[in-house]
């Protein structure tokens, strides 16, 4: 028996509609507006590691892999561990560096460019 971890190279949340149409909490949803210098709460399921020395991209998922293009740069500030009815769960903070409104490529894999 092993420990289950994923590593992550960003922070994919889905989109308000999921919690405004109460199918996910706030924290697991990027806001809108996403504004700059502005810090968040994130929630995730399951036990994330995160980068916590540099931006990353934070992306909106679908779920089952289903990625968009960044929709912003952020800084991780911290991420818990914690149990919830015996599931595991990651939630923290997070710092929006740059928010992006074009199609430019702002990424390489997790390295900003």
């Amino acid at each position: 028996m092993g420990i289950a971890i994923e590593f992550n190279p960003d922070l994919a949340l889905r989109n308000i509609s999921e919690f405004n149409n109460g199918n996910r909490k706030i924290e697991e949803c990027i806001p809108d507006p996403l504004k700059e210098d502005e810090v968040y709460s994130f929630l995730k399921k399951d036990h994330r590691n995160y980068w916590l020395f540099g931006e990353l991209p934070l992306l909106e998922t679908e779920g089952e892999g289903k990625l968009s293009r960044p929709k912003a740069s952020i800084i991780i500030l911290e991420a818990t561990h914690f149990l919830d009815n015996n599931k595991p769960f990651t939630r923290g903070k997070y710092k929006v560096v740059e928010v992006f409104n074009d199609e430019k490529i702002h990424f390489e894999s997790y390295a900003r460019i």
